[in-house]
């Protein structure tokens, strides 16, 4: 037995321009009955779960692709903990905490991690499905009888659960408060921690400095101190690694375990899977159709729900969530697909600034390579970029390559009101419905649902993802792509990764990759750069090395050494003095054990 979810859309549903094909070719409504319905109110399209008969013509007609039709296991209808209203997002069970533990949430952008964190933090009252006439806390209590989430929901019922949030758009809070990093971080320790938390975060030279004038990654690290120095029941995390170098990740890494060492209840959702793999103890993985529905399934050890996830199946529960596994190359070398050919020559280069200076050794950019450039922040790794890209002229050096690069920038803005395919027609030079650069890169980023959103509605995720394509479509030589990873989910990063480097490779092409995610480097780069020195003083970049070569370097410089996880084998961090650990340094082996 199954029961019907139907999703609209409502942005992207658009009746004055389609011609309502999805109510014209309703079988339902041919025969008599309203199952999809014009809504005069909002102008838009209405669907009723309950005589709809899943037959998915309506998906297909709609030229915007706003309707969601899926068919759910019967047994989920008791299940479901919250819906925003008719034809909208609802979420099917709810994550448990355990206190003294970091749990980990898994799962795509639009899943419901959002209202998880809006229920668990008291913000959101859950309706359980009953959006027309909402429950009260009694009848709420009653439905969590028996469960560990019953006593969590009696102290929000009470009004006594204090819970502290880190937000993912910390940008947000430059906006809210206008005075510097101290000055926050004083307003809001209640736990005498400050101190404790700028040294361990490494925020000592950002404290007298405005909000509005700090980076990304400084903004991120005092966010987390923010959430970390409050009293509260209830930690929740949302991607405290953007914009952060794996140093400063390593760094927010231990002062979320410390509050989970205190006997807190530590929530975390995190992209970057081998920071996830470091710092929770349990995961629960959220699947379902993004926009549309999100099922929370059961807790999971750390290594197993990993690669459970990556696996796409849940053996416990005998669910497929993703048609196929994401499966990493056991081979350390991928040199034998790049050309000979050199698509661009670099000098030495240097280029100095009032407070800071970067020299970068000369190298080289071969025709089908994507060369990673990895580092702490602040050492010039985008001004490098940048000078490559002809963005930047250097002081020292002159690159005399004539080529045609795209560049995408770190930092991305949507303060404008222009539709997504407008935006990437222009990137592409021409049509691009129908084209073929859309079944080559559009399409297997899943964007042709933005294509009728303002840019200035994205979500972060999206924004990127817009902009990669419009980088990729561009009639360039080389690619230059600046922390493409930021806020997007695992999948998203997983597939653009292999997408990347399978269009430089099979167009001959050749692309330039700045990240802070070891594994997206691991599975996308064919040669790196490393850069060393002192955070906004001076800058070392190493010329381009094989990338068992590069990955190595990199990993003595921090102290960790790697291994493949047998199953899936993606990158694990092992444990700090672990025997494996003590192998391999003992070695010089950081990079796998081949």
């Amino acid at each position: 037995m199954t029961h019907r979810v139907a999703v609209l859309d409502k942005e992207n549903c658009q009746p004055k321009k389609c011609g309502l094909e999805c109510i014209k070719y309703c079988p339902v409504n041919k025969m008599g009955s309203d199952c999809i319905t014009l809504n005069e109110e909002v102008a838009k399209a209405q669907i009723d779960e309950n005589i709809c008969n899943g037959c998915g013509i309506c998906v297909k007609v709609c030229p915007f692709e706003a309707i969601t039709i899926v068919n759910l296991a019967e047994e989920l209808k008791t299940d479901k903990i919250h819906q925003y209203g008719q034809n909208a997002f609802r979420l099917y069970r709810i994550p448990t905490l355990k206190k003294g533990q970091v749990i980990g949430l898994l799962g795509r952008n639009g899943i419901g991690k959002s209202t998880v964190v809006g229920i668990l933090s008291g913000n959101l009252k859950p309706n359980l499905g009953d959006f027309s006439s909402p429950p009260e806390w009694e009848q709420i209590l009653k439905h969590f009888h028996g469960t560990e989430l019953k006593f969590h929901f009696e102290k929000i019922a009470n009004k006594e659960l204090k819970a502290s949030i880190k937000p993912q758009q910390v940008y947000n809070l430059a906006k809210a408060f206008d005075g510097t990093a101290k000055e926050l971080l004083e307003k809001y320790d209640e736990r005498n921690k400050t101190n404790e938390l700028v040294q361990s975060l490494g925020l000592q030279n950002s404290l007298e400095t405005k909000l509005a004038d700090l980076s990304g990654g400084e903004l991120q690290r005092i966010a987390v101190a923010v959430a970390a120095s409050r009293e509260a029941d209830f930690y929740f995390f949302d991607e405290p690694s953007s914009y952060n170098d794996v140093f400063q990740r390593i760094g927010v890494a231990r002062v979320i375990q410390g509050l989970a060492q205190i006997g807190k209840s530590v929530m975390v959702v995190e992209h970057d899977l081998t920071l996830l793999d470091y710092l929770s103890d349990f995961i629960e993985i959220l699947y379902g159709e993004p926009a549309a529905y999100g099922i929370v399934a059961n807790v999971l050890s750390t290594k197993v729900g990993i690669n459970v996830f990556l696996d796409g199946y849940l053996p416990n529960e005998n669910v497929r969530f993703r048609d196929a596994a994401f499966r990493f190359d056991a081979s350390t070398s991928t040199d034998e697909f790049v050309t000979t050919e050199n698509i661009i020559e670099y000098p030495n280069m240097e280029k100095k600034y009032s407070n800071f200076s970067v020299s970068i050794d000369a190298g080289k950019v071969r025709r089908s390579e994507v060369l990673g450039i990895v580092g702490a922040n602040a050492l010039g790794k985008t001004t490098m970029m940048k000078m490559i890209a002809g963005v930047e002229k250097p002081d020292l050096g002159d690159i005399q390559s004539k080529i045609k690069i795209a560049y995408k920038p770190q930092y991305l803005t949507n303060d404008y009101d222009v539709e997504v395919i407008s935006l990437l027609e222009k990137a592409n030079g021409g049509m691009l419905e129908g084209s073929s650069e859309e079944e080559i890169i559009a399409h297997p980023m899943k964007i042709k649902k933005l294509y009728n959103k303002s840019v200035k509605n994205l979500s972060g995720g999206e924004l990127q993802k817009v902009a990669i394509a419009a980088c990729l479509l561009q009639k360039v030589d080389l690619y230059a792509l600046d922390e493409p990873s930021a806020f997007l989910d695992v999948e998203d990063r997983i597939a653009i990764a292999k997408l990347i480097q399978r269009f430089v490779r099979s167009y001959g092409k050749s692309a330039i990759i700045i990240d802070h995610d070891i594994q997206l480097m691991d599975l996308i780069s064919d040669s790196l750069v490393i850069f060393h020195g002192t955070p906004g003083r001076e800058g070392r970049a190493t010329s381009p090395m094989l990338k068992v070569d590069g990955m190595n370097q990199f990993l003595r410089s921090l102290d960790i050494t790697y291994r493949r996880d047998e199953t899936s084998m993606r990158p694990r961090v092992n444990k700090s003095e672990s025997r494996l650990d003590r192998e391999q340094k003992q070695s010089g082996k950081f990079y796998y054990r081949n």
